[in-house]
Order: structure tokens, then sequence, then C-alpha cells
């Protein structure tokens, strides 16, 4: 029996045969303000009692906090959701302060926008500005040490929080930047990503054994602010050229519905490769006490 991935939801699990499948990708879409960042906190707070560590959240907002994940961790999960700085420059002392490892967040990426607004134009035709590309391998050398020191720790979940919507996903930077992130570091293999991180690697060769973990159990998801609000748009949403939803394992859409005098909030799984998964369209609320499913 495949072991499964809780999203914190007992209800959610359900209709997802389940829960996640490890290793995997998971896209939720929905509309600013449907609840997608409470059900992703949610999700990553889970990971202290299901996996012995909590799970680590990027913010890809360019306009700061802006969805307060900070104020909901604290006031949804006794959470204090600190910040991420430690860099890991080539050849420098790798290891982080003690307090950072109780440092799950990281808004290193801020990046929005077209592609085209960071590419100038090159005799094969265009390709990435030298100034912008210096800047993202500055990012980096934070990124990588984020990921790879809070896996090593135990973590096995990863939320990333603030794309934006775009008409062709394929024209836009924060897919670009995603799709990296999730196959150079997320889904790297732990050796190699510690060897990169950890120089000179005979000296630490001891640390990066002892820290060897299996990047096929880590679960990522991906929370995607659409244009569209409705339920029913969402469902019938088509795949864009560049959509990230089109590789992702698993796609939940999130959106609102006319329920007599009011608008409801509503769930559907469109997708849940390798599993069964239910057909129901389950109507949740967003309280005082976050994502609240059945």
């Amino acid at each position: 029996m495949t072991t499964r991935v809780s999203t914190g939801s007992r209800r959610l699990d359900e209709m997802l045969g389940g829960g996640l499948l490890p290793g995997t990708l998971t896209v939720v879409y929905g509309a600013t303000g449907i609840g997608k960042t409470h059900l992703g906190l949610g999700f990553c707070h889970h990971g202290a009692a299901a996996d012995g560590a909590p799970g680590i959240v990027f913010d890809m907002n360019v306009r700061g906090d802006s969805q307060q994940h900070h104020a909901y961790a604290a006031r949804l999960h006794a959470w204090d959701l600190k910040r991420w700085t430690h860099s890991v420059l080539p050849m420098a002392e790798p290891f982080p302060p003690a307090e950072q490892m109780t440092a799950f967040y990281s808004d290193a990426l801020p990046w929005v926008g077209k592609l085209r607004d960071y590419q100038v134009g090159a005799p094969d035709g265009l390709e990435f500005d030298w100034n912008w590309k210096a800047q993202y391998n500055q990012a980096l050398y934070t990124v990588r040490p984020f990921v790879y020191f809070h896996l090593g720790a135990g973590s096995r979940r990863v939320m990333v929080d603030g794309i934006e919507p775009m008409d062709v996903p394929g024209d836009y930077i924060q897919p670009y930047i995603f799709d990296d992130l999730y196959r150079k570091v997320i889904h790297r293999d732990s050796e190699t990503l510690g060897m990169e991180i950890c120089l000179p690697v005979w000296r630490h060769r001891a640390f990066i054994d002892a820290h060897r973990y299996d990047h096929a159990t880590v679960a990522t998801m991906l929370l995607v602010t659409t244009e569209e609000t409705q339920l029913e748009h969402l469902i019938a949403r088509k795949v864009a050229a560049g959509d990230i939803g089109a590789v992702a394992n698993t796609i939940v859409v999130m959106g609102s519905e006319r329920v007599g005098s009011r608008l409801g909030r509503f769930l559907y799984v469109v997708k849940h490769r390798g599993s069964a998964k239910s057909d129901e369209i389950a109507e949740y609320r967003v309280t005082e006490r976050g994502f609240e499913l059945g």
C-alpha cells in the first residue's frame, strides 16, 4: 500500500483516496481570497505532527507578505513563521545558525511579470539579461540552503505561494522560476545538492552522508491565483501553454458558487494520478480556525 501524505484535512484526504502521493506536485487553483493560503499553511504545519518537522513556505509575491502568512500561521496554528536569511556563497561556511533552523519561510524569489521583461536581444533570439541572472543566482545562494538544510532535518513538505494570474503562463517569469526551483532544488538528489552547497566536499563529507534524504518522499503544493472565481469556470479551465498544472500529479480547484441568498466556497479534485479520487464537489469554509472542509 502506497504511503500517503496528509493534507491536514481529514475530509480532503478522503477525497484524495487517502491523501497526496509522496514525491509529487499538487497545484491548487483559485481566485485571491478564496482560502488557498489557509489550505497551504495547514498542509505545511501538519508536517510537525505527521513528519516530525513542519514544511517550508516559499512566498513568491513581490508585494511583501500580502498573503499574510505570518499572521495566519500565528493565529491559526500558534506558529511563529520566521524568515530564512542564511546564504551560502561558494567555499563559505555552509551551516546555518541554530535559530535559522526554526525559520521555515523564504521570500527570496520575488520576481513577477513577463519573461520578456527579463530578457535582452541576442544573435539567435532572446536571452536573460546578465544583471537579472546575477540577481537570480545570488538568490539561489539563499534558496538552496533553505531547502537542503530543512529537508535534511526532516521536513517533507514544500508550499509555494504567490503565483499571480497569467493568460499564457509560458510567457511569464514565475512558472520559469518555479520549474527551476522544483527540478534543480526540491527534486534534486540530496547528496548532489549537499555537495554543491557544502564546499569543499572533503571537509563536509560526513555531514552530507549523515543528512541524506529521499527527495521522492517530499510533497510539494503550489498555489496559483486565477482570474476565474466561479468553481464551474475553474473546472472547465483549459491548460494553457506553459501551465504547471499540465505536469502536476494532482490538481485541486477552489471557487465560489451561489447557494440561495449566499455565496458558498467549494472545492473539487480535478486530477489525481495514481490514485482513486472522489468526484464530489465539497463545500468548505474559511473561519477563525482556518480552512474547514466537511
